[in-house]
């Protein structure tokens, strides 16, 4: 077979690796000049920036494990044991919130154990309503407590919208719930761990998380089209034409918004749904400072005002010893925008500002201060968010498109949940073909 993918991310480049490997012929269709997409990365004056945030490779999909290990080789992945905190009103809580509320002073701590107890009673009487928005959600799930001191300041500033107008059913299974024996023994300050499966990370030991995606493009020298996005998608009678380019087969990794403002011939209520789905655009901020890091953790959370406009920070030079010079260490802050990102000498001011507020960098000993934007980071679950999506699906699926990673699909992936949509999709063609090298 010969077949078109459109975006070379990590789930464009699984699947065409993937098929070419197994002896088909695949051409990647890239608007930008290099591959990865969201995992893409830049090395600046020695200092290693993420261009989508912080990620680290994760997952309890063995397949998917062994995959990544065999494609970068596991001396060039550095293990890291998570250790991530919320910055709480000038003191650190352990991640997740409700695994750390023997960190937070008495009469805080007090507050959130009651309101998750009585929350978690009323689910269990089927004495709490049920919820109907996001904001309803977090009462419903958490209490009063951890509602007002952490998730809805939090999320507020990372959805840039009230809450009450989010929908909840794309968060139902992505938030564990904390078994009650947890949160109880946090409160009285024994360490208990949420989120098991993070625990334990991998990231590329040198070129950041896009290497993983540099990598992967090596196996398709030839077949990746830089700077050549879709212009034109038309079903043929047989297969599909892409800029006028006849193929047996089509794998779409870009958004669906932007799939279906090339769709030659589409139905006007497929169209209106799928281009109705929204995303926040983010910008990332690298902050490369003149000492080795002073602080231990990960990522930390930012869910107040006043620690300035970024709702998350990433002690990027923690992740591995090549991610900044010696001697040397790196912050890395996410902004995120509705609409189109847009940062001013204000908007830095503002991150640095709320960052030094913190204690987290000192202004003297920036050395490096630089920023990127991605227009799509999340997407934005409104209401009616599930109705519109399943519409546009259901309307490629018909036409034979496969779609799949995090915009193709609308799907809020992790790199190894998209990996792993990759494999399955190129297993939906008919295709057998060898995992690894």
């Amino acid at each position: 077979m010969r077949i078109a993918i459109l975006g070379a991310g990590i789930t464009g480049l699984t699947a065409g690796r993937l098929l070419r490997a197994a002896g088909h012929g695949v051409v990647l269709f890239e608007a930008l000049d290099r591959p990865g997409g969201l995992i893409r990365s830049e090395v600046v004056d020695g200092f290693t920036l993420d261009l989508a945030g912080g990620h680290v490779f994760f997952t309890r999909d063995q397949e998917v494990l062994q995959y990544v290990v065999d494609l970068m080789g596991e001396d060039n992945l550095v293990k890291t044991h998570r250790n991530t905190k919320i910055y709480y009103r000038g003191r650190y809580v352990h991640y997740p919130f409700e695994n750390g509320l023997g960190d937070l002073p008495p009469e805080d701590n007090f507050a959130c154990l009651k309101g998750y107890v009585e929350a978690h009673i009323a689910r269990r009487s089927g004495a709490a309503p049920a919820p109907v928005n996001f904001r309803e959600w977090i009462l419903w799930r958490f209490g009063p407590g951890i509602a007002e001191k952490f998730m809805v300041p939090y999320n507020e500033k990372l959805w840039k919208t009230d809450l009450s107008a989010m929908g909840f059913r794309w968060v139902e299974g992505r938030v564990p719930d904390a078994p009650m024996d947890d949160v109880l023994r946090s409160a009285v300050g024994i360490r208990t761990e949420g989120y098991t499966h993070q625990a334990l990370f991998r990231y590329p030991r040198r070129g950041g998380y896009g290497a993983i995606a540099e990598r992967s493009a090596r196996d398709l020298e030839g077949c990746i089209r830089f700077e050549t996005p879709a212009r034109q998608v038309r079903k043929a009678a047989r297969g599909f034409e892409v800029n006028g380019e006849a193929f047996d087969a089509l794998i779409s990794t870009i958004s669906i918004p932007d799939l279906l403002r090339v769709l030659e011939g589409a139905d006007p209520e497929l169209v209106s749904a799928g281009t109705s789905l929204r995303t926040l655009s983010l910008a990332t901020f690298l902050i490369g400072l003149d000492h080795p890091s002073r602080f231990p953790y990960s990522w930390v959370y930012l869910p107040h005002p006043e620690n300035g406009p970024c709702n998350r920070i990433t002690h990027l030079s923690n992740y591995s010893p090549e991610n900044a010079p010696p001697g040397r260490s790196s912050v890395m802050a996410e902004l995120t925008f509705s609409g189109k990102p847009e940062v001013t000498d204000a908007t830095v001011e503002q991150v640095v500002a709320g960052l030094e507020n913190c204690g987290i960098v000192r202004r003297r000993s920036i050395v490096l201060l630089t920023h990127r934007t991605v227009e799509r980071a999340y997407a934005v679950y409104d209401h009616g968010f599930e109705e519109r999506l399943e519409r546009a699906r259901a309307g490629l699926d018909a036409l034979g498109i496969v779609t799949v990673g995090r915009f193709g699909r609308f799907e809020y992936h992790n790199a190894d949940q998209c990996i792993r949509r990759a494999i399955d999709a190129v297993k939906g063609l008919g295709v057998r073909t060898p995992l690894g090298s």
